[in-house]
């Protein structure tokens, strides 16, 4: 695994970009967005196997992404797999930045933790909003789980996506869940290209991001 810096933060970029005169609008090949097989709410196990393979994704946080895609696809929203695949890969290169491993559960632990958002040198100052619940800074504000969500961005977009009753951003499957919501919203259902990268910008106000999470996504779209 390839050494990692945690990308800026989900919602962080958005607030940055509110006090600009506009978003970035960088030249991006936008990737197909891909489906895959699921029935009912199961991911076909050939499909996960082969893929898993492919693209060296554990098989656990592909189906998270798989089925997240699926669920939003059902709503209208035209998000990939694959493009979750990209977010996942340059947040926390799929639940692994620090060492961290996902259980069958979808648990990630070590919890994944960005650094605290206390106005350092190119750091936006967050002060606390959650009482240190989820990051366990009651301080500042760090960006949290697989999908990097700061604690009030997980406050509106949080998701249950394993079905177990709560919203917990250190759960693979609801961090993906929350993020395909967050990506759909952004990008007016991700339609079309402009969408794509509308949502992939506004993660993170970066066309440099955006470049690498559309090169991983194409990658994985094979």
């Amino acid at each position: 695994m390839r050494t990692l810096r945690l990308a800026p933060l989900v919602a962080v970029a958005a607030l940055l970009a509110a006090c600009s005169e506009g978003p970035q609008r960088p030249d991006v090949d936008v990737p197909e967005r891909v489906s895959a097989p699921v029935a009912d709410g199961v991911v076909d196990a050939a499909w996960l196997a082969e893929t898993a393979d492919r693209t060296q994704v554990p098989e656990r946080v592909l189906r998270a992404y798989a089925r997240a895609s699926d669920r939003l696809a059902a709503r209208g929203c035209e998000i990939g797999w694959n493009t979750l695949a990209g977010i996942g890969r340059v947040e926390t290169s799929h639940a692994r930045f620090g060492g961290a491993e996902v259980s069958e559960a979808g648990d990630v632990r070590p919890r994944i933790l960005g650094p605290r958002l206390d106005g350092g040198p190119g750091i936006r100052a967050i002060e606390d909003t959650d009482g240190g619940e989820l990051d366990g800074d009651t301080t500042w504000d760090r960006a949290v789980g697989p999908m990097q969500f700061i604690p009030t961005t997980w406050e509106r977009w949080g998701a249950d996506g394993d079905g177990d009753g709560r919203r917990d951003p250190h759960s693979i499957d609801d961090a993906t869940l929350a993020a395909a919501r967050y990506l759909c919203d952004a990008g007016d259902g991700m339609s079309d290209d402009d969408g794509w990268v509308e949502a992939v910008l506004t993660y993170n106000n970066s066309g440099a991001y955006a470049r690498k999470v559309a090169d991983a996504a194409r990658e994985y779209a094979g």
